[in-house]
Formats: C-alpha cells, structure tokens, sequence
C-alpha cells in the first residue's frame, strides 16, 4: 500500500515537473532579458523569470492537494494564508524582475507575506538550547518568525546568482526534506517539498550551465519564502520544536555565504543592499573555479547536511543543536579556502 502511494506521488510530481518545463519553454520563448554588466557572472543577455515554472507547478498541485488530499492540509486558515502568501511574494517578484523595483519595495512585500504567515498561525512558540532543552519564548516567537521568514527569503535571493547553484540546492533540499517529513508523519511538508522539487525538477535542466534561463527573483524570493514557512511548519515533527533546525541545517551552505558576506560588508562599511559580486560563491568563481565547480561544491553541502539530519533524528533533545557545528566548520573552511584562492589571484573584497 505504501509503495502504491509513493508510485502515485511520483507520478503526479513528474506530471507537474513537465508543467514546469513547459512553463519554462515559454518564459525562454518569450523572454524577460537579462543584460549582463559589470556585476554580472553572465557575459550575454540571458532569459531570467524561469521560476514561475516552479510557481506554476506548485500552485497547480496545491490546488490538488486543496480538493483531494485534506490529510496533508494545514486548517484552511493557515493553508489558505500561506499558499496566497507566496503567491503574492511571487508576483512582486516577477515585477522585480520586469521593472528592477527598489529593495525597499521587495522588502515591503516579504515583511507583508511573513505578517500573513505569522497571522494565520505558523509561529514558532518554543526553542531548544543544548543541554537545556525546550525554552517558552512567548511573544518573541512573533518577531523571531518574522525575521527568520524575511532573512530566509532574501539570503536564497541573494545566492541566485550562479548557474545552477540555487536550483539544484534547493531541489535537493526539498527531496530530503520530502523523505524526512514522510518518515516523521508531517504531511503538509511532505507534500509542499515534494511540489516544490517536482518544480525545480523542471526548471533545473534549462538553467544548468551554460544557463538557457535564470530563475530570477520570481523564483528565488519564492523558494526562500515557501523553505522558511516549511521550517516553521516542520518544528511540530516533535514536542522541544527542535525539529525547526531541518530546514536551516539543509540550506546552511546559503545562509552562511549570505550572512558571511553581510557582516563582512557592514564591518567594511560598505551598503548591504548595493548590488555587489563578493559573496563567497562569487569570489571563489572570480579566482579561477569553474561555474559547474562551485555548484557541485554547494550541492555537495546539501547532501552532507542530509547526512547530519540522519544523525540529527537519533540524538536526544538536549544535544540536537549541537548539530550544526560541523555543519559550521565546514563552512568556515570552505570560506578560509576561498579567501586563500582571493589573495593568490591578487582579487579584492571590495564591491566595485
């Protein structure tokens, strides 16, 4: 009967897979360019926007698991809340990427998404410490969700800037999150990770490198959106709501290149939110390794932190966030090692 299931599954993410592909075609067919300048890792106008493949997709089998499947629904309140959420996070999105709207504009928009999750229930209320245990944070839960939706968001929009390197981390991501959430019961995050793979499974081939198409904004913000709303809905996989630290655990290679890169440029007194090509993925592309390289090394990331989720489901409540610290310390070599290449190539940290 299982085996029955997950051949049907299967066979509805393949057909939205094909959805994707299909939206995909178009959006190359009738393009938004994407002219490259001096920040660029792209030398020729190039289609961007192939995320609303995966929006698509995602959307369509949403609305299937809406009629057909109550079991793997959130209430409809919060179901509802979310999916229209994302949507509209989407469709800002893919004005960016028409008309290039201010960062004050795409902040708005996610703050205002992340409101109507937090409003429609999906807050965090409990953290856990090592050796401590579960922690009640009470009215901070609201704040930390918020920061964490909007500071998830931007960090996967931020990373977008390499063939293949968000898409194929993500589409990763959400199969070991599909696998994870089946074998913990949490339909909805079963469900969603399996939609948003079917998507990116779609997407992925025509942005492999040389890219055919970027996914742009519409599909970056709107993947950084729906993994933090699953990392909210994954902390009910367990009483100490340890479980939250799946999802930031599989996207840690992304969150750590953005936050690095962040405090790097505020120590540096440099604008954040100016356009840059320093980020790690960036710099170790500029010292001579290829693009198909560092997208290799960040899938690599996802998968060896699939690893430590093995690990991190059989330790006991108290020591589970103790996780990522080797999660941590390949990161930190990692950064030591594009700094090495940086200073032999004579590059500088310095936006310009």
């Amino acid at each position: 009967m299982l085996i029955d299931a997950v051949l049907r599954h299967l066979a509805f993410a393949l057909c939205l897979a094909a959805l994707s592909a299909g939206v995909v075609r178009l959006m190359i067919a009738y393009p938004i360019l994407d002219h490259p300048n001096e920040r660029s890792s792209h030398a020729r106008p190039t289609p961007r926007g192939g995320g609303v493949g995966v929006v698509v997709a995602f959307v369509a089998g949403m609305a299937a698991l809406y009629v057909g499947a109550e079991y793997a629904r959130l209430p409809p309140p919060q179901f509802l809340g979310v999916i229209g959420a994302a949507v509209a996070i989407a469709a800002v999105s893919l004005w960016d990427d028409v008309a290039d709207l201010r960062f004050a504009v795409k902040l708005a928009a996610q703050a205002v998404a992340a409101l109507v999750a937090v409003a429609a229930g999906l807050v965090l209320d409990r953290l856990a410490l090592p050796w401590i245990g579960q922690v009640p944070i009470g009215w901070l839960g609201v704040p930390l969700t918020l920061f964490w939706i909007v500071g998830c968001t931007n960090a996967v929009n931020f990373m977008d800037g390499l063939d293949g390197l968000v898409g194929g981390s993500a589409f990763l991501a959400a199969v070991i999150l599909c696998v994870v959430a089946g074998d913990q019961g949490g339909w909805f995050v079963y469900a969603a990770s399996l939609l948003l793979a079917a998507g990116l499974a779609g997407f992925l081939p025509f942005n492999l490198h040389p890219a055919r198409i970027f996914m742009g904004d519409v599909g970056s913000q709107f993947l950084g959106f729906m993994m933090a709303v699953l990392a909210v809905a994954a902390a009910r996989f367990d009483a100490a709501s340890v479980s939250f630290l799946i999802v930031p655990l599989l996207l840690f290679g992304l969150l750590f290149d953005a936050a690095f890169t962040l405090a790097r440029r505020a120590a540096m007194g440099e604008r954040v939110a100016a356009a840059h090509r320093t980020h790690l993925y960036q710099m170790a592309q500029r010292s001579g390794l290829g693009v198909r390289t560092v997208a290799a090394v960040h899938w690599g990331f996802v998968l060896f932190h699939g690893g430590l989720i093995a690990l991190f489901l059989r330790m006991t409540p108290g020591t589970k966030p103790l996780i990522v610290l080797p999660a941590l310390a390949v990161q930190v070599a990692w950064a030591l090692y594009v700094a090495r290449r940086v200073r032999r190539a004579g590059l500088t940290w310095a936006a310009g």
